[in-house]
């Protein structure tokens, strides 16, 4: 039977109600509520704030130890490159990271060595360990570094510029510079690459000699083939190029000290301002040990100073202008120069070559001889008879103002020079009741270049002119008023003025005063391409003068 459905009372009916209604409201009002809408955003921003910072210390602490480890690597390869280290590339790499606290990076380096070269390469690639970058499941870092280093020259000429004038004969100077100089070739040619440096040497006194085929290859004046110098103007000083073609005044060939006559034997004129001995010449662009040592060992010192003409003759064979001449020297079956060099010198905006002048000197400029114009074109007013024996007459003088010929020995006036004619062999007392007497027609009327180069200039005025014009007379006329000079003050000058043009050409120019007195070191202050570049020394310093010249010839270049 079916339960009836019991009566429920009123007031349960409106507590129902009650509860309904308060719990509508309840949820309506936590539907309403958005205080905590932004604290998961939030909490996702700052987790994504902490990564991005722990990312960024990370960062920064791997930058930090890679600059310190690239700047380590840098010094280390470039020690380990050094051609005089005798520590293993290796062992040297490993103790400079050792010591800078990153030795746990070291990787052994790459070396090679080979003459005159020494490369170094050393690699790091490993990973840097992170601390903050692994809160956001980060990884460590790659961290790499790399340097490379080399000691060697792509291109090297080098112009030894060497005093040997008569003073480098006191304090064994000469042969103290033989052992500098010899001790520098050595060191050059152990420490750069076969083919590619090249040293000339010009030694200078007076003059600056060249040899004949590197004269040849220059367009000069041809007042006479006894000597090769060229007497250079003020222009030449103001720049370092030489032209091959333009005019040179040949030097004349003559002495101004020597007072003896030499036509008459097969002794060379002594002391001439031009020497003509194969140990005075340029030796050009050479790269044999041997060669450059034999040519240092025979020189000698003899003459006054052009430190000038020496310097102006270095910065000539370095300037591109003289390519047509090394280039000549360098062809053929007679080539005096390696062919490998008939492309030198290089131009001056070739950065793979570098370009070196060594000026050396122990004294300072003095005069510098010179014949004046109207006694070096054409024929000179004396004769000479090469068959003249006995008390003939060799010498025969022509007098313009009398039209009569002075008769050297016979010390006599005749209308011809010996040689031309006849003439009546006459006693103390008189000659025309004498038969004349035949000639020997060997008699030669003697250019400029011809009397000066044979008969000095002494001799000339004193045993010749002096006879018949008077010793002072013709001292003035035939000593003093044949040749002139260039003083210190005028060649002081052009000193700078040629220093000065070769540094603006970029090259490199160190300067030794060997002994010199301070007006000559002065000098070579200027010339240098800085103070660091001069060397004032005495002795076997010498030595180390050129010792320290190769050192920082042969820098150092990193190359990455």
């Amino acid at each position: 039977m079916i339960k009836p459905i019991e009566k429920i009372s009123i007031a349960a009916r409106k507590a129902c109600l009650t509860a309904c209604i308060r719990s509508g409201a309840q949820l309506r009002t936590f539907r309403q509520d958005d205080s905590g809408v932004l604290l998961k955003p939030m909490v996702g921003f700052l987790l994504s704030m902490l990564a991005v910072g722990g990312i960024g210390v990370d960062l920064m602490r791997m930058e930090r130890d890679r600059t310190i480890l690239q700047y380590t690597l840098d010094r280390a390869v470039l020690a380990a490159a050094d051609l005089d280290q005798p520590l293993p590339p290796a062992a040297v790499v490993q103790d400079y990271l050792s010591k800078a606290g990153l030795n746990k990076y070291y990787t052994p380096p790459v070396a090679e060595t080979g003459l005159g070269f020494k490369k170094v390469q050393s690699t790091i690639d490993t990973t840097f360990e992170t601390h903050m970058l692994k809160f956001s499941s980060g990884q460590d870092m790659p961290l790499y570094a790399t340097s490379r280093a080399e000691e060697s020259i792509d291109g090297l000429e080098i112009s030894l510029v060497l005093d040997v004038s008569g003073s480098m004969r006191s304090n064994s100077r000469l042969a103290n510079l033989k052992v500098a100089a010899k001790d520098f070739v050595d060191t050059m040619i152990a420490n750069t690459i076969d083919n590619k440096m090249s040293i000339s040497i010009i030694p200078y006194a007076t003059q600056v000699s060249l040899p004949t085929e590197l004269m040849d290859q220059y367009n000069t004046t041809d007042e006479h083939a006894y000597s090769n110098c060229v007497n250079f103007v003020g222009s030449h000083f103001q720049t370092t190029a030489l032209s091959t073609t333009q005019e040179l005044d040949r030097t004349m060939h003559f002495s101004v000290w020597s007072g003896s006559d030499y036509r008459a034997s097969a002794n060379p004129l002594d002391s001439p301002t031009c020497e003509d001995s194969a140990n005075r010449e340029i030796l050009p662009f050479q790269k044999d040990a041997n060669t450059l040592k034999g040519f240092i060992d025979g020189l000698q010192a003899e003459g006054n100073t052009s430190i000038d003409v020496g310097m102006k003759w270095g910065t000539a064979l370095l300037d591109p202008s003289a390519r047509p001449a090394i280039s000549a020297l360098a062809s053929g079956g007679g080539a005096t120069v390696p062919a490998t060099f008939n492309n030198r010198p290089a131009a001056f905006n070739d950065h793979e070559t570098v370009k070196v002048i060594v000026l050396m000197t122990d004294g300072k400029n003095t005069n510098q001889y010179y014949v004046e114009s109207d006694h070096r074109e054409g024929s000179s007013d004396v004769w000479y008879n090469s068959a003249a024996t006995g008390s003939n007459p060799r010498y025969s003088l022509y007098d313009p103002q009398r039209d009569m010929y002075w008769w050297d020995r016979m010390n006599r006036w005749e209308d011809h020079a010996y040689g031309q004619g006849s003439y009546r062999k006459c006693s103390s007392y008189s000659c025309w009741w004498q038969d004349e007497q035949g000639e020997p027609e060997n008699v030669k009327r003697l250019s400029w270049g011809e009397l000066f180069g044979e008969t000095s200039l002494k001799y000339l005025y004193k045993y010749l002119y002096g006879d018949w014009m008077g010793q002072s007379s013709a001292r003035s006329v035939w000593y003093y008023g044949v040749y002139d000079y260039w003083n210190t003050s005028t060649k002081n000058a052009r000193t700078r003025a040629v220093c000065t043009a070769a540094k603006n050409q970029g090259i490199v120019v160190y300067t030794i005063g060997f002994e010199a007195p301070s007006s000559g070191t002065a000098v070579l202050k200027d010339c240098a391409s800085s103070d660091a570049h001069h060397f004032d020394v005495r002795g076997l310093e010498i030595r180390d003068a050129f010792a320290s010249i190769a050192t920082s010839i042969r820098q150092l270049r990193l190359t990455q």
